[in-house]
């Protein structure tokens, strides 16, 4: 029970004296650029997702 308090103890400890939090203007900067990446990427899946499926399609009418 003694290593589990410890474990805690240092835990807190790190957490308030060791880590560097980011501040209010990096965070939003932050959370902006994983947004526009976000974006990004998502618009990069449905076009890829689009063009297979209509390059399919045309494959498909072939043998019909």
């Amino acid at each position: 029970m003694n290593k589990i308090s410890t474990y805690f103890r240092d835990s807190y400890q790190e957490l308030v004296e060791k880590v560097t939090w980011p501040t209010w203007a990096q965070l939003q900067q932050s959370t902006i650029i994983v947004l526009v990446a976000t974006l990004i990427i998502t618009a990069m899946v449905w076009i890829m997702d689009f063009s297979s499926n209509q390059l399919l399609k045309m494959i498909y009418s072939l043998f019909k």
